[in-house]
């Protein structure tokens, strides 16, 4: 089977090494044989892959990374709308799905001819439904929020390529996040800064501001080897734990094993031999968990920490980090970033010190100056929802307000910001006198950052937070 797993922007080559680890693991390479494409040399917004069919189960539980796992149906060349729906309804839905289930078809293009997208997503949708209906006599209710099944198609310039998604709600939506705090920061995107970082479980990490515990949470689980799915795989329930207590503010509570991916929602993944394969799957990643947790029994073992500035936050990041499954109560404090002092090094820790932070505008910041938020201008950073909002029928995105220029006016606003400026100035002076010797990453879309911290960059990787572009500066501090 071809698949093509979807990722932020700037992330594919992190992708790229996962999926090879992934590819490893005994019970993929009992499933069959995989091949992983090369990481592309521009951001495509993704990998491909060929892999057995049940390789969409392993990737959706263990892929810290990705977004969604789509598996291709059919590519085929196209001129116009009515070219769509032919090629779509002459695929076998049938054997997917039914027609009692609801239905969800998105559409996404790249140097499309085709004038109007919302009119192509309706002649796919319409090729859906009529090839259940002259199958089954019966067609399917399309459901744009919670769907049971979704379609997703990518139109070229030339082609049309058709998949299912096997994901089901975003890879990123862990189940263990309550709120989304002042400054949202996806899952997927924490979990491949990580990996760009190179920091190892057992090496020291210290997040500054740490607001809902984002790049904490994702560390103590790489650490704790415990899947990036496994909440709404049911592997807490499987190790005879109680049921985390939903999200109030969910994305949506799927965290059970009944409805925790798309892929189970799929007549292929209900046959009795992939129901063999999952259980396989699942029992392996629960041995990894048992493994991980004997090696850092207490959250003290981590060496994982972190501050922040609003004790509402601090107290978030304590609620997922419990809703997450991890040892103990997070080591975070309230506390200004311009006074945090480094955590203790114990000579168990393994190679440099690391700090990682992605420094926040608004109300966590207000007090030193930073601009506060307000209901009319949301927040700098984030998935930007406050500024795009996603067609329900083809997911595309339109600005809310007049373009996506705004966004860019926004961020240059941020970064002119005075005394947010004299804020970055004081952090810089207090990294050169109290971090010396560490290893400091700053994920941000101010792309003169270093020049306000005055410290020069190591390195600069380009990175996309849901629309926003911004980069990961590393910077190694001088020893004392």
């Amino acid at each position: 089977m071809r698949f093509f797993v979807v990722c932020p922007g700037g992330l594919e080559g992190a992708l790229t090494q996962e999926l090879n680890t992934i590819a490893n693991l005994p019970a993929a390479k009992a499933l069959g044989q995989w091949l992983i494409d090369p990481a592309p040399t521009s951001p495509t917004g993704g990998v491909g892959l060929a892999a057995p069919l049940a390789g969409a189960m392993i990737l959706n539980l263990h892929s810290r990374i990705a977004s969604r796992v789509l598996l291709q149906l059919a590519e085929a060349s196209y001129r116009q709308e009515d070219d769509l729906y032919r090629l779509t309804r002459g695929l076998a839905w049938e054997d997917w799905f039914t027609a009692q289930q609801t239905l969800r078809v998105d559409v996404t293009a790249h140097r499309s001819p085709l004038k109007s997208l919302n009119f192509a997503t309706l002649r796919i949708k319409d090729a859906i439904v009529d090839r259940l209906r002259e199958v089954s006599g019966e067609r399917p209710n399309i459901d744009t929020a919670f769907p049971n099944v979704r379609v997703q198609a990518h139109l070229s310039a030339t082609q049309l390529t058709v998949y299912l998604d096997t994901s089901g709600e975003a890879l990123f939506k862990r189940g263990w996040r309550d709120e989304k705090g002042d400054a949202p920061l996806k899952e997927n995107l924490a979990a491949g800064i990580l990996s760009l970082t190179g920091w190892q479980a057992g090496q020291t990490l210290f997040d500054p501001m740490c607001g809902s515990g984002t790049f904490l949470i994702e560390a103590a689980q790489i650490a704790l080897q415990v899947p990036a799915g496994a909440m709404r795989a049911g592997l807490y329930q499987r190790q005879g734990k109680a049921t985390p207590k939903p999200s109030r503010l969910a994305y949506r509570p799927l965290v059970n094993a009944e409805d925790g991916f798309g892929f189970q929602r799929l007549k292929p993944f209900m046959a009795q031999n992939e129901l063999k394969h999952w259980e396989t799957i699942c029992h392996a990643a629960l041995a990894q968990m048992a493994e991980g947790q004997q090696r850092f029994p207490t959250v003290q073992s981590l060496f994982i920490s972190g501050s922040d500035i609003n004790e509402r936050l601090v107290n978030m990041c304590k609620g997922n980090w419990q809703r997450a499954q991890l040892p103990g109560m997070p080591l975070v404090r309230q506390v200004d970033a311009l006074v945090s002092k480094p955590p203790a090094i114990a000579s168990e820790s393994i190679g440099e010190p690391m700090m990682l932070l992605n420094p926040p505008y608004g109300e966590r910041l207000a007090i030193q100056g930073g601009r506060r938020e307000s209901s009319e201008s949301g927040d700098y950073r984030g998935d930007g929802h406050d500024y795009y909002e996603e067609n329900t029928e083809t997911g595309r995105q339109g600005a809310k307000r007049s373009s996506r220029e705004s966004l860019k006016a926004l961020q240059a606003e941020a970064e002119l910001d005075p005394q947010f400026a004299l804020f970055l100035q004081q952090f810089g002076q207090h990294l050169k006198i109290d971090f010396g010797g560490w290893e400091v990453f700053i994920l941000t879309t101010d792309m003169a950052l270093p020049g306000q911290l005055r410290i020069k960059e190591s390195r600069r990787t380009p990175l996309f937070n849901g629309p926003l572009e911004c980069r990961l500066f590393r910077f190694k501090m001088n020893p004392k």
